[in-house]
């Protein structure tokens, strides 16, 4: 059974009565998701494109990986696409699925769909109106530097910079 707490235009708040594996039955509450993607933009030079944007819950400004809610039917691909572009002004040519993964099992169904772009080409940066960034390049072993020194906290782009890092140095 499920009992609607709260419907806004990004998430849903819900008490789901549930009964586990053990038997036991419980109230639980659940946030429900769309879901995401989030790229990895790697030039061909070795530089990583990420944004410091401006993040209200988390207090301030954070370094990220370029993201986005899905829409309603969307391809997680396709939204890929759509955030490179529209939040650091990039196309690419090729994407690779780096990994899909949970944000917050334990409350919520979001899943963040991780990709990395590679042949980017300029394209045109189009913000929504809640979005303030900025759009940084780095070395890809500088980035793993500021995640090893604590200033890269986000768990999305730790998730696709280590990824990427990872595949780079089995070449």
């Amino acid at each position: 059974m499920t009992k609607p707490i709260y419907k806004g235009r990004v998430i849903t708040l819900n008490i789901d009565t549930v009964t586990l594996p053990n038997g036991m039955t419980v109230d639980l509450e659940t946030i429900r998701h769309p879901g995401a993607s989030a790229v990895v933009p790697m030039k061909e030079d070795g530089t990583v494109v990420l944004i410091r944007q401006f993040r209200h819950a988390a207090g301030g400004f954070i370094y990220e990986i370029p993201a986005g809610k899905l829409n309603p039917g969307e391809d997680p691909l396709s939204c890929a696409a759509r955030e490179l572009e529209e939040e650091i002004g990039y196309r690419a040519a090729a994407f690779s699925l780096l990994s899909s993964i949970f944000t917050a099992p334990g409350f919520a169904d979001e899943v963040i769909h991780v990709y990395k772009a590679t042949g980017l080409t300029p394209g045109k940066q189009q913000l929504d109106q809640d979005e303030v960034l900025d759009v940084i390049e780095m070395p890809l072993a500088d980035a793993i530097r500021k995640i090893e020194d604590g200033t890269i906290r986000d768990a999305k782009t730790i998730v696709g910079l280590q990824a990427v890092y990872i595949q780079e140095s089995m070449r």
